[in-house]
């Protein structure tokens, strides 16, 4: 049975998320400040619970040994002194030495004679003597008789031995449990790991509120400088009147002086703004004023050349003189009503926004640039239905009129531009107008749309450009709350312009929807 997509998609995800986390947990330096602090402080705990640890353990071991050894050479002196007091006789008749006095539980005793153990046995919780097993016997045998002590694993359980040379050649050997040790230091080693993890999520949850309270001014400084990051700090009047809060910029401590030197900084980027908008503000100022009071003197000139023309007998060289006249004066006039469309933009004059479709804008807008560049190839591709968006009728078509002359301006005849025209599922219109010549230079696609930049040399072409077109497109499209994006390679640049859809929706009307001279909504002009 094949798993559901559902599931093979949480799957993955939760995969994705593991190896992420244990990505994170590789890399300490990505953890959040908090998280380190927190790790640090554990791990110096523990590296000190490990250390108590090692020293209490070292201390009771030789406590506790200390004690045995002590215990086992007392029981080695009973049993040999209850052999000596024995009567004589040879070391294999000596009689058995858990009978002496002072004999504890679970002692051990056993006497070796000619290699062999003649007796021995372990005193048992009921005071009975339990029997050595071959096993057993064998390893107590093999004991050195210097008198040195020696831990052994018998059947019976761990045991520190000892055995002594008795008279008449026999040895004795005498021992004593150490289960009792052992369970003490495992106790011990228990009841260190407890403790000390106890102490380490206490320790853990308690570092993590302290921390994250003594860190609270660091976040609200971060977020302070997140909000202002997020400020479009680069054009237009920008109020910026976020600050970090008085409890945060105290000076005094060092996340006050931060929060205070933050301020002090947001004061001065302030002042630095206001002065860039008072110069802005001028600067705009003087460009619409001026554009104002040229076009009288070009409208003038204009009109004087062309009364030249009309009444006086010019010499060939002559005429062309006064054409070049009227053509510059037409080029200036250009320039100057464009950059006063760009004057009352940066006003933020309201545009008088209506519903209409989009549709017959676009056939138009080809239509009309074809006449100028008729060696290139033009098609475009419109829906049946309406496209209806919230604009400006004359705006938008200056748009579409600056984007396909660029395309034709920048490419060589041949040049197949094409225009689609498309609706969303959410209503937003897009224009997209591409033409497969050979590309913009990447170095400039980052400035195409700044104003007086030029790019001739990346693309062919011969006519001249004052720079404002895509300037003006922007700043048209931006009114119009849409936006406007280029992608571009050797063989494809595409303009995609892309307008919020309309509250209401406008009817078809046939009339309106073909371009004079054809009857499809989809068309091709050559």
């Amino acid at each position: 049975m094949s798993s559901s997509p559902r599931f093979t998609a949480a799957r993955t995800t939760a995969s994705k998320a593991a190896r992420s986390a244990a990505a994170r947990l590789r890399h300490p330096g990505t953890w959040h400040l908090r998280t380190r602090l927190v790790a640090v402080m554990l791990a110096l705990l523990a590296v000190i619970c490990v250390l108590v640890g090692m020293i209490s353990y070292s201390a009771m071991s030789m406590s506790l040994n200390s004690q045995v050894n002590s215990q086992l050479a007392q029981a080695t002196s009973r049993s040999h002194d209850f052999n000596l007091n024995a009567p004589s006789g040879s070391a294999c008749a000596r009689p058995d030495p858990l009978n002496a006095r002072g004999t504890g539980t679970g002692q051990l005793n056993a006497i070796i004679c000619g290699g062999y153990v003649v007796t021995g046995g372990v005193l048992s919780p009921s005071g009975t003597r339990q029997q050595l097993t071959n096993n057993d016997a064998q390893i107590l045998a093999g004991l050195p008789t210097a008198g040195s002590m020696t831990d052994q694993a018998l059947s019976i359980g761990s045991y520190r031995l000892q055995a002594v040379a008795v008279p008449d050649g026999g040895v004795l050997i005498t021992g004593l449990p150490l289960g009792a040790v052992d369970r003490t230091l495992a106790k011990l080693v228990l009841t260190i790991i407890l403790v000390s993890l106890a102490g380490l999520v206490f320790l853990g949850l308690a570092g993590t509120v302290i921390i994250r309270r003594n860190m609270a001014p660091l976040e609200k400084l971060s977020a302070v400088a997140t909000r202002v990051a997020q400020l479009p700090l680069d054009a237009g009047e920008v109020a910026l009147s976020v600050r970090v809060p008085d409890t945060v910029a105290n000076p005094g401590t060092e996340v006050g002086n931060v929060g205070h030197a933050f301020n002090a900084m947001l004061d001065n980027v302030s002042h630095a703004l206001q002065a860039r908008q008072r110069s802005e503000t001028k600067v705009r100022r003087f460009v619409a004023d001026a554009s104002h009071e040229l076009r009288t003197p070009l409208t003038a000139i204009r009109g004087y050349t062309e009364l030249l023309q009309m009444t006086e007998s010019l010499t060939p060289g002559g005429k062309t003189s006064l054409g070049r006249v009227t053509a510059q004066s037409l080029r200036m006039g250009r320039l100057v009503e464009d950059l006063l469309t760009l004057a009352r933009l940066d006003d933020g004059q309201p545009v008088a926004l209506r519903t209409l479709d989009l549709a017959p804008l676009v056939m138009d807008a080809v239509s009309d640039v074809r006449v100028g560049a008729p060696g290139h190839h033009w098609t475009f591709e419109v829906p049946d239905d309406p496209v209806t968006v919230k604009g400006d009728d004359g705006q938008l078509k200056q748009v579409l009129l600056n984007v396909l002359s660029n395309a034709a301006k920048h490419t060589p005849d041949g040049t197949t531009v094409s225009t689609v025209l498309t609706q969303g599922a959410d209503g937003a219109a897009t224009v997209q107008v591409t033409d497969n010549g050979p590309g913009i230079d990447p170095a400039f696609r980052d400035i195409i749309f700044d104003r007086f930049s030029r790019a001739d040399a990346s693309r062919t072409g011969g006519q001249g450009s004052t720079g404002l077109g895509l300037s003006i497109v922007q700043a048209i499209v931006a009114a119009h709350h849409g936006t406007i994006r280029v992608d571009s390679r050797p063989g494809a640049t595409t303009f995609t312009l892309t307008l919020p859809a309309a509250q209401a929706e406008l009817p078809a009307t046939g009339s309106e929807r073909h371009l004079e001279g054809h009857g499809e909504a989809v068309s091709s002009i050559s």
